[in-house]
């Protein structure tokens, strides 16, 4: 005779326990789509400064963090479908991931960096030094642990690799990887 299947109890548990918590967590979001969930654990700063599109996956331990409210409106938008996990985006001016965007563990993506000028304090006491708006449009991939810095588009179709450092725009249907990213091929359209 077999018995309880431990690991199923204990998963349907934490399902019921993130659609609890979506179900709650939901209406502190500007915008919070049908069929999207939240995985804890999870943290938001000013969540009411994030819109979350439809079916969106916010896997267990992302970070959306909008430190400061001086902007109308939301300032990070997650579109239609977006899949992520371990994902920490932090904004001041604006982070756009557009639609069916896979993000994988790890990724960090900011539109902003602290200056580094003053020896006499410490970077996180030292003002921004560069803002500029991140958008990530349709359908990239980004690899796990990858960091995509202030200013950055990275194109329609394209795929950053896992530990890269993007600097720069990425053109789309490209794969770009490194330290900092740069293009290793075109994807064929």
């Amino acid at each position: 005779m077999r018995g309880i299947d431990g690991m199923a109890v204990v998963s349907g548990a934490q399902r019921i326990r993130d659609a609890a918590f979506t179900a709650i967590a939901r209406n502190g979001f500007a915008e919070f789509g049908s069929g999207s969930r939240i995985m804890l654990p999870f943290r938001a700063g000013n969540p009411h400064k994030v819109a979350v599109g439809r079916n969106v996956l916010i896997g267990p331990s992302s970070w959306f963090m909008v430190p400061l409210l001086d902007a109308d409106g939301p300032v990070i938008h997650i579109h239609d479908r977006v899949r992520m996990n371990q994902t920490s985006i932090a904004a001041v001016e604006q982070v756009i991931v557009e639609e069916a965007v896979g993000i994988a563990r790890g990724v960090y993506i900011a539109d902003h960096m602290h200056g580094f000028d003053d020896p006499a304090l410490p970077v996180r006491d030292q003002p921004l030094a560069r803002v500029a708006p991140v958008r990530v449009r349709r359908g990239a991939w980004l690899g796990q642990n990858a960091v995509v810095m202030p200013g950055v588009t990275i194109g329609e179709g394209a795929v950053v690799g896992a530990n890269s450092v993007v600097t720069r725009d990425v053109p789309a249907r490209t794969v770009v990887a490194g330290s900092p990213a740069r293009v290793i091929r075109e994807l064929v359209t």
